[in-house]
């Protein structure tokens, strides 16, 4: 746990309980009472009202009765400190909590603006991809006031109305309907460029759930072959073994799933599931059911010792 990290989670501590022990806050935070006591000095230096009481039945305690003042941070580490948060909300309920306490302490010009990054994020497969502050920035504020957005995709301008921005375990992605196509995209923010919100406003429509779309388009969309597998395994067994940004799992039954994947190559997708070590049943495409019967050929061959 990094001091910036630490010292935000005593914070926390001082104000889930009126008042706590050195020791008590050193086994919390997994440092030592010395540790403790510079990181209260950090708080009282950022203007922090932290009471300790002296002898043994002393402890530190937030002043009563006194307002909070804001979180000493600049436009780009609270930007940044939020997109770290939002990044890893998937993993669980912590990085929640820790993004509304932040909402609560930040200047009042900065909380419009991480509001607006997190009304306008989800995520799926719970990474913490490395993203520009700022291209997010304008996106999410484009999602937010429903005006179009405007960048440089591959070579082209690409003019979109932009609906949610996705977070992977790889990358950040944007979910928009593509003007110039006609239809809904997905964009990788890190092939983006001389991106801008433009002025013109749109009246949002009826969208797919942007992290399952994504993921989708991610997993199989953008590859020559899709294919589709019944997995007699249980979902959760399933997703610990594939990456979430590889093949699209769906609960079928409480023992079984449907495992959604692409790949340029029919063969490397087989090879794969079959690695899983589950019984399977191929869905679809039917071409897929020929390489099972050839590829099966080739290992029985392979395994035959030559007299």
């Amino acid at each position: 746990m990094g001091t910036t990290e630490r010292v935000l989670a005593l914070l926390g501590l001082l104000q889930q309980r009126r008042v706590w022990t050195g020791p008590e806050l050193a086994g919390r935070l997994g440092v030592t009472t010395r540790t403790v006591r510079r990181d209260v000095e950090r708080l009282r230096t950022l203007g922090y009202p932290v009471h300790a009481g002296n002898g043994v039945g002393g402890g530190y305690q937030l002043g009563a009765g006194q307002a909070l003042p804001p979180l000493l941070l600049d436009d780009e580490e609270a930007i940044a400190t939020a997109v770290a948060l939002l990044a890893g909300a998937g993993t669980g309920d912590a990085a929640l909590r820790a993004l509304t306490k932040l909402d609560r302490v930040l200047p009042t010009r900065l909380r419009s603006e991480v509001r607006a990054l997190a009304a306008s994020v989800e995520s799926f497969g719970g990474g913490r991809p490395s993203v520009d502050s700022e291209v997010l920035m304008t996106l999410a504020r484009a999602c937010r006031d429903e005006v179009e957005a405007e960048f440089t995709y591959r070579g082209d301008v690409r003019r979109v109305e932009p609906y949610r921005l996705v977070a992977s375990d790889r990358r950040w992605y944007l979910l928009a309907y593509d003007l110039g196509r006609d239809d809904w995209r997905t964009f990788r923010l890190d092939r983006m460029s001389e991106v801008s919100a433009r002025t013109w406003r749109f009246r949002p429509r009826p969208a797919p759930d942007a992290a399952a779309y994504v993921q989708e388009s991610v997993a199989s969309r953008v590859y020559r072959h899709q294919a589709r597998f019944e997995v007699r395994a249980p979902a959760e067994t399933v997703r610990a073994q594939i990456p979430a940004s590889a093949a699209v799992v769906r609960a079928t039954t409480p023992g079984a799933c449907e495992v959604i994947s692409g790949a340029d190559n029919l063969d490397f997708i087989l090879l794969h599931i079959v690695l899983l070590g589950h019984a399977f049943t191929v869905a679809e495409p039917p071409e897929l059911r020929e390489r099972c019967e050839v590829l099966a050929r080739r290992l029985r061959d392979a395994g035959v010792t030559s007299s």
